[in-house]
């Protein structure tokens, strides 16, 4: 069997650390560097013939700088012989243009999901994809992991009144994830129901589902200039709830996003380090992160050694 060689993109070397931290190697040597006109120049430090190859890069911060210096460390490794390259991405940059939602719109998606396959990826593991439709925009196996296990965890060790409190959708689309995070909890839901009048700005909400004196967890799949939740936690407190919280699996936070949660209602705020968390946690005590580098690296483990992945959809790995 190959060796497994671990590579960290520029956008997130921490989880990258510890990934390999929990896989007891080393990670493997490249330097990314930009020449002075901006052009990204990655060179692969030791030899990746034959080798079984993962490079963690997430889709945050300068985004497509990130996307391009993965394109180019996956086909480097490629054309260097390795046996098979994975790449390892806990955010999937342009997911939420994964549709034509008004004519001329471009599903970028899609053409993310294309130059990842032409530029040799044989296989790729992300976190809660915005849509999981996505999976079917690569002809390549893909690994959708769920933030949902170490979500449901994380409620039961540090909310103590979770068996009364109520899970919240902040829109139609997560209503899905809520229900089966509910499920697993055996409480009960709610939705909101949200129109939009443009993008990024939301106009105006109604709570389907009661949450008069409980408390309230706000679930969603990423915040982004957290306007949606702060509106819904808003709403929660005009009809009753007594705490809130907000847990996502992705947190972007651009913009206003982290003095928008400094003046909100929330108990706390609580994202996965899919994304570096350290500026923001500095920024807003609020913030709190739930480490999920173990799946990703129990993930990279069970591919290496072709085991089944699908244990992870239910359990933390410990």
């Amino acid at each position: 069997m190959p060796n497994i060689k671990v590579f960290s993109g520029s956008s997130h070397p921490d989880l990258a650390q510890k990934i390999c931290d929990r896989l007891g190697i080393n990670h493997a040597n490249v330097v990314a560097q930009k020449f002075a006109n901006g052009e990204t120049n990655v060179e692969i430090g030791e030899s990746v013939r034959g080798e079984d190859v993962y490079i963690v890069q997430s889709g945050c911060g300068e985004v497509n700088d990130n996307l391009m210096e993965l394109l180019i460390m996956i086909n480097a490794c490629k054309i260097a012989s390795a046996e098979r390259v994975t790449a390892v991405i806990p955010v999937y940059p342009y997911s939420r243009q994964d549709k034509k939602d008004k004519s001329r719109a471009p599903i970028s998606a899609k053409l993310v999901a294309n130059m990842l396959s032409v530029a040799g990826a044989d296989h790729i593991i992300t976190m809660d994809l915005h849509a999981s439709q996505i999976q079917g925009f690569f002809d390549i196996p893909v690994d959708n992991l769920y933030a949902e296990p170490a979500v449901v965890k994380w409620i039961k060790e540090n909310i103590p009144e979770w068996k009364t409190a109520i899970v919240v959708s902040p829109d139609a689309g997560g209503a899905k994830r809520v229900t089966s995070i509910a499920d697993r909890l055996n409480i009960d839901f709610a939705l909101i129901h949200k129109e939009r009048k443009k993008a990024n700005e939301v106009a105006s909400m109604v709570l389907v589902g009661d949450a008069k004196g409980k408390v309230a967890i706000l679930i969603d799949d990423m915040a982004d200039t957290c306007g949606t939740i702060v509106q819904a936690a808003q709403k929660l407190v005009e009809d009753g709830a007594t705490k809130i919280y907000a847990i996502l699996t992705h947190g972007i936070f651009s913009g206003e996003a982290i003095a928008r949660i400094n003046n909100s209602s929330f108990e706390a705020v609580v994202v996965t380090n899919t994304i570096p968390q350290d500026k923001n946690m500095m920024d807003c005590s609020k913030i709190q992160v739930i480490d999920v580098s173990m799946m990703f690296a129990e993930a990279v483990r069970r591919t290496h050694n072709g085991e089944s992945v699908s244990y992870l959809f239910e359990n933390v790995p410990y």
